[in-house]
């Protein structure tokens, strides 16, 4: 397909972030697990379940992205601690999570180039790294080394929350255009990747230019090997939404269709496209991704819908593709770019998580 037009967009628009923006931008507060291997993410027999399809992780090894977060604390001086280090709650009201766990598309306060010295800075670039995947991965989370809008480093935002030495609970937060990832040595328990995260990329989703159009193709090739009945049910009108809303958890009636009824063929390019959504992030957080999935009743309790926005006069056969099912929200919208809403959490029995 042809690249579309890059029509603007409101979370766009304004790269400082006001409290009545951020409000409005929180995700919802969530809670994230143990280890079971993106090894596991391969092509499943017709009658096996998928609930079983993933085998334990080797013992997990030493938490670099960990590490480099206690020094860059250790390192900081009183001046710089009350522009980068918050209290674990911080922000946290009756009605809104507390400010490690929210959405932003800038900087949260001072810039990580007003706050940091050079020797600073590249220890923040090297935690970012840390927690990618790898070279290939650290190039995705940062655009190619733009940031997108933000265009530097160091006009990003780095922030820590707590207290990253001895056992305390610590959250260690990014944010820029199009990013918001955290870490936190698993201090927000039954949580993956720490809380909530965001992640895309300006140019057209459907342009080979985006950062993240390899997930668009995978996803493509999935609705290209989905029957027409099958289609017929996974393409819904409308829009699920972005920010809070779109990252709520509900118990039941998920749109689309679900992985349970696919064939095997398919549920493997189910599993393509999840190696492809996890694959810029280290692997214990896809790890811990595939055992929450597990906990809350396996793949096969997945569903996938594609969402064609109302009064759309392009020729695109749909401009939204979600992944849902019990604790789980990857919420990717296409065009005109690329926004990403993340929510995994294990969720109780009979509880509601967001509502």
């Amino acid at each position: 397909m042809s690249e579309q037009q890059n029509e603007r967009c409101p979370e766009c628009d304004s790269q400082t972030p006001t409290q009545e923006s951020l409000d409005r931008r929180l995700f919802m507060k969530a809670v994230g697990g143990t280890a079971v291997t993106l090894a596991g993410l391969q092509a499943i027999p017709k009658a096996a379940s998928l609930a079983h399809a993933f085998p334990p992780a080797p013992p997990a090894n030493p938490r670099p992205a960990e590490a480099l977060i206690r020094e860059l604390y250790t390192g900081l001086s009183a001046e710089q601690r009350r522009d980068a280090v918050f209290a674990w709650n911080h922000g946290a009201t009756a009605t809104a999570p507390a400010a490690r766990l929210r959405f932003y598309n800038a900087a949260m306060a001072r810039t990580i180039g007003d706050i940091y010295t050079p020797a600073q800075r590249e220890l923040v670039e090297r935690i970012l790294r840390s927690i990618a995947s790898d070279d290939e991965g650290f190039t995705k989370l940062t655009r190619n080394g733009t940031y997108d809008g933000s265009q530097s480093l160091q006009r990003c935002g780095a922030y820590i929350f707590g207290d990253p030495t001895g056992n305390q609970q610590f959250c260690w937060l990014f944010t820029g255009h199009h990013l918001t990832v955290h870490c936190d040595g698993n201090s927000e328990p039954d949580a993956a990747f720490g809380g909530p995260i965001y992640y895309g990329h300006s140019p057209d989703g459907y342009s080979e230019r985006n950062c993240f159009y390899y997930q668009t193709r995978a996803v493509r090739g999935l609705f290209d090997a989905l029957n027409g009945n099958q289609q017929q049910q996974a393409v819904l009108n409308g829009s699920p939404g972005e920010l809070l809303p779109s990252v709520r958890f509900r118990t039941q009636d998920y749109p689309g269709l679900a992985v349970s009824e696919m064939t095997a063929d398919q549920r493997a390019l189910v599993n393509t496209v999840m190696r492809n959504v996890l694959s810029p992030f280290r692997r214990e957080d896809g790890d811990e991704v595939m055992d929450l999935v597990r906990r809350n009743g396996g793949m096969e309790r997945i569903h996938i819908a594609f969402y064609r926005d109302q009064g759309a006069t392009d020729n695109a056969r749909w401009h939204f593709w979600r992944l849902e099912g019990p604790g789980f929200v990857w919420n990717y919208r296409i065009l005109p770019h690329v926004h990403t809403y993340v929510n995994i959490a294990l969720r109780p029995a009979g509880q509601t998580r967001g509502a």
